[in-house]
């Protein structure tokens, strides 16, 4: 069930948005402004998030707000990632949200937080219990990126590539799961703080590990997930036959779906960064993949900011969904 969604990822980190072309961000402003407004003639009364940003900065908020944006808009989102790459300290994070709280109305979600495993399973273990202490009870949505490692095949998504240095390798690190699919020590801790922590998981085009991932969301109790269905890739060839095979399989779950990428022949620059040669195409898409998933089938439900959480049943679930002891 679609549950919310989601305008861009990042809009103010030069990796999702070409801050070169959009200085002031006023075409992402227009974008998102038009975007929202297809939504909700697709579906009156779904929640419509900001893409989360990247760093957290108020500032970028009050920008928006003068745009017009945030009328358009249901919540706003934040990512965080203080044992990585933020200049921060985890504890910070009450303190992180309370900084967008001052300068918007709106519900703050953290539609991205994580750790890595990079230098240690212990780092990312610490850092999931730490999140989740601070985090639960103060974010309406927390959403932990991310279930699998990324492939050492695959690129991050990332303008810096290599010259991060060390922390460049920290995005194939991120996952409860290693890439061949077994379980990190994080995993083992993960089934403790759900429902209320949600998962965060990029399904890239055709992705082999669709059947697995619903295969553990189930057995971690997951309820919340944020994914994304990318604009670029609805140009591929038998784009809406994998595009319908992931949404069904995600059925049991609450989505918060994720709309952005643009396609390389449609931006300002042949990049996914970069601004769409028009907004009305990027505003056609959501609405279009809105009408198609929030069907008759699906649906969507209330407002997630104003509907508390079920409890959880501890201990981590077979497929079914029932309950089993926790592995250890």
């Amino acid at each position: 069930m679609i549950e919310a969604v989601m305008l861009w990822n990042e809009p103010n980190n030069k990796s999702h948005w070409d801050l070169e072309l959009d200085p002031d961000w006023s075409k992402f402003s227009r974008m998102t402004r038009l975007a929202s407004e297809a939504i909700a003639c697709a579906a009156p009364g779904l929640p419509r998030v900001l893409g989360g940003i990247s760093p957290i900065d108020p500032a970028f908020i009050c920008n928006l707000t003068g745009q017009g944006v945030l009328d358009h808009l249901d919540v706003v989102a934040v990512h965080g990632f203080p044992l990585d790459w933020n200049l921060w300290p985890i504890d910070d994070w009450p303190t992180k949200l309370t900084e967008i709280a001052t300068v918007t109305d709106l519900p703050v979600w953290v539609s991205e937080c994580g750790a890595s495993s990079f230098g240690a399973e212990e780092v990312q273990e610490f850092g999931l219990r730490r999140t989740a202490e601070l985090l639960i009870g103060r974010a309406p949505r927390i959403h932990w990126y991310s279930l699998f490692d990324l492939p050492q095949a695959w690129p991050a998504t990332t303008r810096h590539k290599e010259a991060e240095g060390s922390s460049y390798y920290r995005h194939f690190y991120m996952g409860l799961l290693r890439e061949d699919g077994t379980p990190k020590r994080a995993a083992q801790r993960f089934v403790e703080f759900t429902p209320e922590l949600g998962i965060c998981q990029w399904l890239h085009f055709e992705d082999h590990r669709l059947e697995l991932a619903v295969h553990w969301m189930k057995r971690l109790g997951v309820r919340y997930l944020r994914t994304g269905l990318s604009w670029a890739d609805s140009f591929r060839p038998n784009a809406e036959a994998w595009f319908d095979r992931q949404m069904r399989a995600l059925e049991p779950f609450d989505v918060t779906l994720t709309f952005c990428f643009t396609p390389e022949h449609r931006g300002l620059a042949p990049h996914y960064t970069s601004p769409p040669q028009s907004d009305e195409e990027f505003a056609e898409f959501c609405g279009r993949m809105i009408r198609r998933y929030c069907g008759a089938a699906t649906g969507y439900g209330p407002n997630p900011t104003l509907t508390a959480s079920a409890p959880a049943e501890k201990g981590m679930r077979d497929e079914s969904g029932r309950g089993r002891p926790r592995a250890t």
